[in-house]
Order: structure tokens, then sequence, then C-alpha cells
């Protein structure tokens, strides 16, 4: 070779790599045809000679370990390798490990399938060369055997049994004739009597030409006196077929001693001994023979079946191996036009969007690269599209989402499902429901609005399904919701102004106002003109209904017999005491009417309450004024914005509502009291006040309305006593609670509680 025909020594060892990479996938090969040709001829050698199979099946089972061995070496080199790589960095081995994983997996899944179809086949396969039949029938000739002999062990023993109810009366002298008849009866060859201590009295048969009969052994006899009857079958453990004679069945039976004799009498036991019948035994050991010699036959089954499962095994590990190999050598192949676009890739998913490098190749990968380069182009130019477009709908985000935050009314975002997309601050504080943990979830599923989703469902159905002409877009609805979120149809509690309509996308609005407060006041309002006109329209001619009954009593009280004068009496009492109550029921309506602008200043609510408890202190009657009165006064309150006359007259007709209830609904009135109670809350930086009874509490018709003037639960009450604390609670700016108390899930009482702003103490 000339000097310019040398090749470059870079060349010169990638050539000698590549040389090498081939000499050892030739190798690789070779030694894969190698073992298989080996494993198969050692195979077909062993299926059709069982005994060189026997002989050399140690020698085999080395081999496929051998192999085995090997292969699992030679994989786990290159496993080590391809790690190698990963751990130095290497670019392309995370895809040169992923093409090895996919070629092991394509020999590893279809040769496992093989495997364990093979591996049943050949497990069945093996058991079918065995009939299953005839070992059916000889387990079933055992059984047979063994239930026969057990038959004529028991037919023996209930014979003994018998037997020894014979011999109970019969002393030691006779025994002897009663056990020749008891051999005819039950066809024994030998029956004998022992006493308890083993020693022989009577006996009939084969034992009387016997010097040492077999005596029991002092477990039989004690087994026998707690059983009354023991069965033994002796002979058959070291049977031959030509002492086939030599087994028999032993019964022995306690005999008791007989009854009315001497207390001391020891019992006596009965031995009768049988044979078996020769052919019956000669059968049952021709068949326990021959099952024997089956299980031994079918014992060799197992390490055949262990040899075939063997080489089973050692092909999947061969074809692992080959598609391992085949990846490595195969997989280098795959990378190196991989690697280009896999640097692209990377930087790509890195953000780099620069213009990649494509090859010129005229194949599929040098058109993907080609095609990539154009795609990364393409993206540089969407994302400068998309970060403007992001920057602008930040910005309308932004905005929106402060309006909305800052809106007072409520807004839920329902999807066509109605489930929650969205809400804002101001849904939350109306509702008092955190909707912020209920997003994607169904409406219906937030606590106490199952009713109000309803309800809401049907107004949106409604609008979808409205005919063209008169169709709206949007609905508006009134909803009222008590404290728990339960929809009501009026009275105290939540009213909402809810406005409802569909968005382009299908999703729903929901935007609600509450509008309680506003209903509270015009309520209110309605009802202390209601009061003025009736504290004007009924007051005036009561005074004068008033005096003329009493005129007409005093002219005609002396002008009447005595039965009409009675009658006159009680008539006018009636009319003077109607006018009363009617005078009183003015007055509080008046009252509630002109009820006076409170005048707020710093004040000691705990004593303003021991103030008023001295009016109740000691009372005694059969009244209310039966109910005690006390108090849980909170010493850390400090002084409340209030004005003390109107804060007094709440507590006076708060105390008697809950002496009336709690006197009215227990029998024993001196063991229970009415409670007040003040507590400071620092983390809210308020006082509360509450009044707590011992009665029915609050039905929930009367609950929901509570509040309103008129509403009460007394037959004499007029109703006014809440709805004046209401009043002057909303003059303070207070907030008032009334509810149940509960025990065990019984109502024990009712509560009504009062929260003032804290105020500030004067500095005299």
């Amino acid at each position: 070779m000339t000097t310019g025909d040398s090749v470059p020594q870079g060349d010169s060892g990638k050539a000698a790599r590549q040389g090498l990479r081939r000499w050892l996938l030739v190798s690789g090969l070779a030694l894969i045809l190698s073992l298989a040709m080996v494993v198969m001829f050692m195979l077909v050698q062993a299926t059709n000679n069982r005994q060189l199979y026997e002989q050399y099946y140690l020698a085999l089972l080395a081999v496929n370990v051998g192999a085995a061995v090997l292969l699992l070496l030679v994989i786990g080199w290159i496993v080590v390798r391809l790690f190698m790589r990963l751990r130095r960095g290497k670019f392309g081995s995370r895809l040169l490990i992923k093409l090895a994983a996919i070629f092991a997996m394509v020999g590893l899944l279809p040769g496992a399938m093989i495997y364990v179809v093979s591996y049943q086949f050949v497990s069945r396969s093996i058991e079918t060369w065995f009939d299953v039949k005839v070992e059916g029938a000889l387990d079933a000739g055992l059984n047979l055997g063994r239930a026969t002999i057990d038959a004529l062990g028991s037919d023996l023993a209930t014979k003994a049994a018998q037997a020894s109810n014979q011999l109970v009366d019969v002393p030691d002298s006779s025994a002897g004739l009663a056990l020749e008849r008891i051999k005819d009866q039950t066809a024994a060859t030998d029956v004998l009597l022992w006493r308890a201590n083993g020693t022989l009295l009577a006996s009939a048969g084969e034992s009387r030409f016997s010097l040492n009969p077999s005596r029991p052994s002092a477990q039989m006899l004690r087994t026998a006196r707690s059983q009354r009857v023991v069965t033994f079958v002796e002979g058959l453990e070291e049977l031959r077929p030509e002492s086939v004679d030599q087994a028999r069945i032993r019964v022995l039976a306690l005999v008791l001693p007989p009854a009315g004799f001497d207390l001391g009498a020891e019992p006596r036991y009965l031995q009768i001994v049988q044979a078996l019948p020769p052919k019956l035994v000669a059968n049952a050991l021709a068949v326990e023979q021959a099952n024997r010699e089956y299980q031994e036959r079918a014992l060799a089954r197992t390490g055949l079946r262990r040899m075939y499962i063997g080489t089973l095994t050692l092909s999947l590990v061969l074809a692992v191996f080959g598609a391992v190999l085949l990846a490595v050598v195969l997989g280098n192949q795959l990378v190196r036009p991989l690697l280009v676009l896999a640097d692209g890739v990377r930087d790509v998913a890195a953000g780099d969007l620069s213009p990649k490098a494509a090859l010129q190749s005229h194949d599929e990968l040098g058109g993907l690269t080609r095609s990539f380069a154009q795609m990364t182009q393409q993206l540089a130019d969407a994302r400068h599209a998309v970060e403007v477009s992001m920057v602008q709908l930040d910005s309308s985000r932004e905005k929106l989402q402060t309006i909305l935050d800052n809106l007072t009314a409520g807004v839920i975002l329902l999807d066509p499902e109605m489930n929650i997309v969205s809400s804002n601050p101001g849904a939350t504080r109306i509702l008092h429901v955190p909707l912020a943990a209920y997003e994607r979830k169904p409406l219906a599923e937030v606590h106490g609005l199952d009713q109000f989703a309803g309800a809401v469902a049907a107004e949106f159905g409604e609008l979808r399904h409205a005919p063209q002409d008169f169709a709206a877009d949007h609905w508006q609805q009134s909803f009222n919701l008590t404290a728990g979120n339960t929809m009501m149809p009026g009275g105290e509690g939540i009213t909402l102004i809810a406005r409802g309509a569909y968005l382009p996308d299908g999703t729903r609005l929901l935007v609600f106002d509450d509008v309680s407060e506003m209903v509270s006041a015009q309520r209110a309002q309605a009802w202390g003109d209601v009061a003025r006109r009736l504290a004007h329209e009924i007051k005036n001619p009561l005074t004068p209904i008033q005096l003329s009954a009493e005129r007409l009593e005093h002219k005609l009280a002396n002008k009447l017999a005595p039965p009409d004068q009675a009658l006159l009496s009680k008539a006018v009492r009636t009319i003077v005491e109607q006018v009363d109550a009617m005078k009183r029921l003015v007055n509080e309506f008046r009252d509630y009417a002109r009820l006076p602008s409170a005048e707020l200043s710093p004040m000691d609510l705990n004593a303003l309450v021991l103030d008023v408890l001295q009016l109740y202190d000691g009372a005694a009657g059969t009244g209310a004024e039966a109910v005690a009165v006390t108090s849980e006064l909170d010493p850390h309150c400090p002084p409340v914005r209030a004005d003390a006359q109107q804060i007094r007259q709440v507590l006076h007709n708060l105390v008697q509502n809950a002496q009336d209830s709690t006197l009215t609904s227990n029998s024993e009135k001196r063991r229970l009291a009415v409670r007040i109670r003040t507590e400071w809350n620092a983390e809210t930086g308020r006082v509360r006040l509450s009044v707590l009874d011992s009665g029915a509490g609050f039905p929930d018709a009367i609950l929901k309305r509570a509040f309103e003037p008129y509403v009460t639960t007394k037959a004499k009450g007029t109703g006014l006593g809440l709805a004046v604390v209401k009043r002057i609670a909303d003059d303070h700016g207070a907030r008032i609670d009334l509810g149940n108390r509960f025990d065990d899930g019984k109502v024990i009482g009712a509560q009504v509680s009062l929260s003032f702003t804290v105020g500030t103490a004067s500095t005299s």
C-alpha cells in the first residue's frame, strides 16, 4: 500500500471498533445458536430414553444452570456498560437504554407468553401420561378396604357391649359357660374375661390351649374403662401375603359389677378376638401393593417436568439475551442520526428556540430534522405572539378580579352541570360558606344550599326553555335563607335578590345581593305606622266605653233584682277588664312606635346586669317571679357603647320572657333558673350578653319570624317584646342571635344573645 493510500489514524481506530463490535455480534449469535442446539439435543435424547434421562439428569441440570448463569453475566455486563455511559452523561445514553428496554420487552413478552403456554402444556401433558382413573380406583380400593374393616370392628364392638351386659350378674365361677355362649353368638375365635389387675378369670376358644394368652395392657384397660368399649385392629402393619390369616380384630369391653353387692367390687373386662376374612385381607394387601408401585412410578414425572421447564426457562433467557444484544448493536446505528434531533429537542425543552441544524440526507430522518427546524422557527414566532397576548390577558384578568373582589354583591360562575367554577369574596361573605373550598363541586353539595341550588337550576331551566317571543337575557328572583342557608318562604333570615344569565360559552353567571337589612327596615317602618294608627284609632273610644259601662252599673244596680244585678256586675267587670287589656296593647304599640333614639356612651355591662338582678333577687310566688335569675359575668368585659335605659328595658323583656317559658314548660319550678351571661371575645373585640332559659325553646315557625311584631308563643302576649329588643339592638349596632339549646339531641331551652362593640371608658 502506498503512502497516499494510507488510512488516517482516527478512521483506523473507528474501523477497529466497528470490527470488534461486529466480532462480538457474530460471537454472541454463535453462542446463542450453539446453546440452543445443545439444549435441543439433550431434550430429544432425554425424551426418547427415560433411563438416559435418569442417568444424566444432574449433568443436564448443570448444563442448563451454567448456560443461564453465563447469559445472565453477559446481560449484566451490557447493562452495566449502558448505565456507566448514562452516569458519565454521554448524550444518547437514555435513548439507547430505552431502545434496549424496548427490544428486551419485544423478546420478553412473546417469550413469556410462550413460556406460560408451554409450561401449562408440559405440566398437563406429563400428568396425562399417568391414568388418573387408575389412581382414583386404587385410592377407592384402599378406602373401601379400610371402611370394610372399620365396619367389622364396629359390629364386633356392638356385640361385645351386648355381651358385657350379659356378664354383669354372672359370677366368676360360672363365667366359662357364659363365655362359650358369647363365642358362639359373636362367631369369635377367642373370648376372655379379665380382672382389673390383668388376671385372667375365664376364657373360651383358642386361648384355652395357651399357657400365656395375650394380656391387654394397662393403657388398654384404662381406655376401655373410660370409653366402655374399645376396638383394635392387629396384624395389618407388617402383614405379608403368606400370613394373611394373622390379621384380627380385638374388642375390649367393660363389665360393670352387679348392683347391690359389695361397693368395693372391681369391674371386669371382656375381650373378644375375631379373625379377619383372609380373602378380604389378601385383596386389601394387593390393592395397597399396587398403589405403592404406581406411586413409585409416578414420582419420576416430577423430575421430567423440571427438565422440560428448565429447558423452557433457558430458551426464554436466550431470547431476552438476543433481544438485548440486538438492541445494543442496532441501537447505536439508530442513535447516530437521531443525535442531532435529540439535541434540538433538548434545547427546545429548555426554552431555546433559536434556529436548529438540519441533516441534508434524503432519508426519513433527514426530512424529520428539517421539519423540526421549521417547527422550531414557527414555535418561536408563535411564542412571541402568545407572550404579547398573555400580557394583555393578565392585565384584563387582574382588572376583572379586582372588580369582583371589591363587589359587595356575590358572584358565582357555574358550569352546565351546576358545578362551582369560581366565586368572589362577596358570595362567601353573604352566604357565610367558604365557597372556594367547593370549586369543581356541585352547588347542591354546599352545606345548606341544596334547596337554593335546586331553585337556581329551575330558574336557569325556565330561562333556557322560554319561548323565543318572550325570551329574556336573564332571570331575577328573590330567595329567603335562614342562618343555616336553608330556604324558607318568608320570615327572619337572609333575603337575597338573585339574577342569572347564560354566558357565550354555556356557563351560568349567578349574581345576588343581600337585602335583608332593607327588608327589615321596611318591615319595622310598616309596623311603626300600624302602631301609631292603632294607638290613635283605638285608644280614643276606650275611655268612653269604660265610663259608660261603669255609669250603667251605677244607675241600674239598685233597680234590678239580685240575679239581674249580679249579671250586670259581671258584664260590666268583663267590659272594664277587656278595655284595660286593649289599653295595655295600645300603649305597647305606642311605645314600639315612639321608641326614642339611643344615646350611646361607655357603660359597664356587668354593673347594669347586677343592678337589674336586684329586682329579681329573693322573689317568691306562683307566677314568673317564682323562677330564680342567676348570672355568669366575665370580669374581663370592657365597657361597651350603649344606652343604659334601653339595655335595661332589653334585659327586663328577655328575663320576663325566659321566666314565662321556664315556668310554663316545667313542673319543678324552683329547681330551674334563668341565667344572664356576659362574655368578652378579644379576637372579635365584642362583648356578648346572653339570656338562657330552661323552657321548651322556640318552635320552628316562631324561630323564623321571632323578631316580627305580634309574633308570640304566649297566650296573653302581644309579641312586641322581641320586636322592641330587635329595634334597640339595631340602634346600638349590635348583632342579635336567638336559637334553641340542645343536649343529646333534645331541646333544653332557648338562648337570646346580643353582641356589642367595645366603648371608650371615661377618663374621670
